[in-house]
């Protein structure tokens, strides 16, 4: 597997950070992967949910499955969501934990920080707070929060080892993982994996379910469990990406962990 040199880095990051930002002030264009509430039905989302979001948090969702079907958080939890976008997730997980939790809404793509602010201003959450960073530095004291979301992100970080064991670290003992995330059966080459376009469009940066799983355990989280897999790219309105797709046999796996208590 390609060695990712932290210059190789910055640069992947950087592609990652025009891309969405992209999706964050034209929501209105088209992009190699489904975005906008089209996606979110299609991936799973109940319309009784959406209509309780802002269409300006919804026209800029870019997951790629419905983390929300693993039911681990509770009233008055304190959640993360790491990569929270214009903040679809966020909100959600806002609605859910109550007035007497919070959420801290984590992204490093300041288009996407200020839409998620303004959008949870509209809904007058007041449990929601906008942090600045990524899922390999986490700003969050150690066992912090009761459950970590995140939804199509982790294929994107170059160390994703580091991001499990950041994801472990602020977890609470007890703690709950809900994660949706782009998968592949076969790695795409190396000089796939060093493009920063292919990397920021969600398929080459990905590794293979049974190398993710490996990680979630390795950094100390217990009790993987499958809920669902999608064929996400099916839904692209490019015919390239389902082909390219199609040939990593890249999918979106929805999946649940826990911290040993």
């Amino acid at each position: 597997m390609v060695v990712i040199t932290s210059d190789q880095r910055g640069v992947l990051l950087d592609a990652v950070r025009s891309m969405y930002t992209a999706v964050a002030n034209q929501p209105e264009e088209e992009y190699h992967f489904p975005t906008g509430r089209r996606a979110c039905e299609y991936v799973g989302y109940p319309a009784d949910q959406l209509d309780r979001i802002p269409p300006a948090a919804i026209e800029s969702f870019a997951g790629v499955g419905y983390p929300f079907a693993a039911n681990v958080i509770r009233k008055g939890d304190t959640v993360l969501d790491i990569g929270s976008g214009s903040g679809t997730d966020a909100l959600l997980a806002a609605i859910l934990t109550g007035p007497e939790g919070k959420v801290f809404a984590l992204d490093m793509t300041r288009a996407m920080r200020e839409k998620c602010q303004q959008n949870a201003e509209r809904m007058g959450l007041e449990n929601v707070e906008v942090v600045d960073g990524t899922a390999e530095e986490i700003p969050l004291t150690d066992a912090s929060v009761d459950v970590v979301t995140s939804n199509g992100v982790i294929n994107l970080v170059p160390d994703k080892a580091r991001a499990m064991q950041e994801i472990h670290r602020v977890l609470k003992p007890g703690g709950r993982m809900q994660i949706s995330d782009i998968m592949v059966r076969d790695m795409p080459s190396d000089n796939c994996r060093a493009q920063p376009q292919l990397w920021a469009e969600c398929i080459v940066g990905a590794t293979t379910e049974a190398d993710y799983m490996d990680k979630v355990r390795e950094a100390g989280l217990v009790e993987p469990r499958r809920i669902q897999e999608l064929d996400y790219f099916a839904a692209s309105t490019s015919d390239s990406t389902r082909k390219t797709a199609a040939g990593f046999g890249a999918h979106s796996v929805t999946f649940s962990a826990v911290k040993r208590g």
